[in-house]
Formats: structure tokens, C-alpha cells, sequence
């Protein structure tokens, strides 16, 4: 099994910026891709920003160009850089983890931008 934890949620007003951290631990060598997912109220989770053990990434159209997903394996951490946050970025933000084709979620850290 892999457990996800994440940090670095918090309230920034509209502009700012805010780095999300996800540390895996468990079964790390089963872990194939990583990312980060969000959920606004009254809306389904969607994929925000996910990236290979490989260093290939993929982003939502709404954060291109605002925001980084990065990685580092051998502390199996995954991370999102938000920059220019946008009111409409407001959700719980949950770490992935691809596990032998097996999905693994965080419990989620919540993220609030004020106009």
C-alpha cells in the first residue's frame, strides 16, 4: 500500500502564489505517475496537474501557465507550484498516485484564493 500525505494549503488572496507538497510513503516502487486533482463545492473532482516517474507532464487547460508540477523520486514527493491564483482556483486539492494501475488519494488539503 502507499499512503499520501499533503501540506502548504492555506487562504491567499487572488495574484498570490501557494506550493503544495505531497509525500508518499508505503510501497513507493509501485508508484508510476503522481499528480494533483481538485474539487470545488458542487463540483467533481478533476484532474489539476499529473507528471510520469519519468518526468512527462500534463496539465489542465485552466492552469497552464500558472502552474508547475514537479517531482522528486528518491524523496518520492511530488509538488504543485500555483502562481497567479485565481478566485476560481478555490477547492480541496487531493495528491494521486498511480500504484501498479491502482489509484491512491491524500486525504486532501484545502486551498482558498480571495478577490
Amino acid at each position: 500500500q502507499v499512503q499520501l500525505v499533503e501540506s502548504g494549503g492555506g487562504l491567499v488572496q487572488a495574484g498570490g502564489s501557494l506550493r503544495l507538497s505531497c509525500a508518499a510513503s508505503g510501497s513507493i516502487f509501485r508508484i508510476n505517475a503522481m499528480g494533483w486533482y481538485r474539487q470545488a463545492p458542487g463540483k467533481s473532482r478533476e484532474l489539476v496537474a499529473i507528471i510520469t516517474k519519468f518526468g512527462s507532464t500534463n496539465y489542465a487547460d485552466s492552469v497552464k501557465e500558472r502552474f508547475t508540477i514537479s517531482r522528486d523520486n528518491p524523496k518520492s514527493t511530488v509538488y504543485l507550484q500555483m502562481d497567479s491564483l485565481k478566485s476560481e482556483d478555490t477547492a480541496v486539492y487531493y495528491c494521486y498516485a498511480d500504484v501498479s494501475s491502482r489509484s491512491a488519494w491524500g486525504q486532501g488539503t484545502q486551498v482558498t484564493v480571495s478577490s
